[in-house]
């Protein structure tokens, strides 16, 4: 009883099922994926892992492979492609729903739809509208004479990541949105008068008393968000599948194909453990503007 009278062991009593919950649903398959890394073989039998040698084979296969870094470059054009643009268009839609205006709960509501949509769904969407030869966007272009030719925008190297990217924008900005609306509504009234009074432009208001007060958060979400692009894969396979010519093929593309379609599990787990350390990586550098933005 004395034992529990302290208050980091109560804590940790109370905390013990989540964490035991979390050990097991994201330690164990990491656990799982780091062991695979090092199992060599081309077997998709993973209960026979034990059976097979132990070594680097994998990361030296997987790391000295120019395909490997092509996927690598093509994961950070799509994980900034995804991420910058969707946070600019979030804090453009926070600022303005919080301004006062008629049915602005019901635009709240409808801003949220793209983030609770699935994947798939949204991908389709876009196939629709960026389908060459019955799709808006091509109608569009040749309507207002942009281009005279139906442009095959999943099918073209030139464009299929772009336009792999932008379902993805799409889909990511609502959560910036709700997020900083939120940060957005916590700051007083009162420094914004304050600020009027003081002389200062709308510019100036912006800089000065609204990004401060909404820095954190937002930081957090780009951090949230680039991570998850980091791993995106339903958007970008049920788009594209990685091509044409390996154009859109992503690290997350790459490890599917290794492991369903090469029946490599080896360098499928070997690549996982590369984007593990890719994100392990931006978490590293994104982790002393986190701690004086919140501890």
């Amino acid at each position: 009883m004395r034992i529990l009278r302290d208050d980091r062991v109560f804590a940790l009593l109370l905390l013990a099922p989540a964490i035991l919950c979390v050990l097991g649903l994201v330690g164990w398959p990491i656990a799982q994926i780091i062991g695979f890394s090092f199992v060599e073989g081309a077997k998709l039998n993973a209960l026979g892992g034990g059976a097979r040698p132990l070594g680097f084979g994998n990361f030296i296969s997987v790391l000295t492979d120019p395909e490997t870094w092509d996927s690598v470059v093509t994961t950070a054009i799509y994980v900034a492609g995804a991420t910058l643009p969707a946070f600019a268009l979030g804090l453009g839609a926070a600022l303005l729903l919080n301004r006062s205006f008629p049915l602005r709960r019901a635009l709240r509501c409808l801003a949220l739809l793209p983030w609770a949509a699935p994947g798939v769904l949204v991908s389709i969407i876009f196939l629709w509208l960026f389908d060459p030869s019955y799709g808006v966007v091509n109608y569009l272009l040749r309507s207002f004479g942009y281009h005279g030719e139906d442009i095959a925008w999943y099918s073209n190297e030139n464009t299929a990541l772009a336009a792999a990217i932008l379902p993805t924008i799409w889909k990511g900005f609502p959560f910036f949105a709700l997020t900083i609306l939120g940060a957005l509504q916590t700051i007083p009234a009162d420094l914004y008068e304050a600020a009027d009074i003081d002389g200062a432009n709308r510019t100036q208001a912006f800089f000065n008393v609204t990004w401060p007060g909404v820095r954190g958060p937002a930081l957090l979400a780009l951090v949230l968000n680039g991570l998850w692009a980091l791993r995106e894969f339903d958007i970008i396979f049920a788009t594209t599948g990685g091509g044409p010519s390996r154009a859109s093929e992503t690290l997350g593309i790459r490890a599917y194909l290794e492991a369903f379609s090469y029946y490599d599990l080896g360098r499928a787990a070997a690549i996982g453990v590369l984007t593990l350390a890719i994100a392990l990586a931006l978490l590293a550098v994104a982790r002393r503007p986190l701690q004086k933005e919140f501890f």
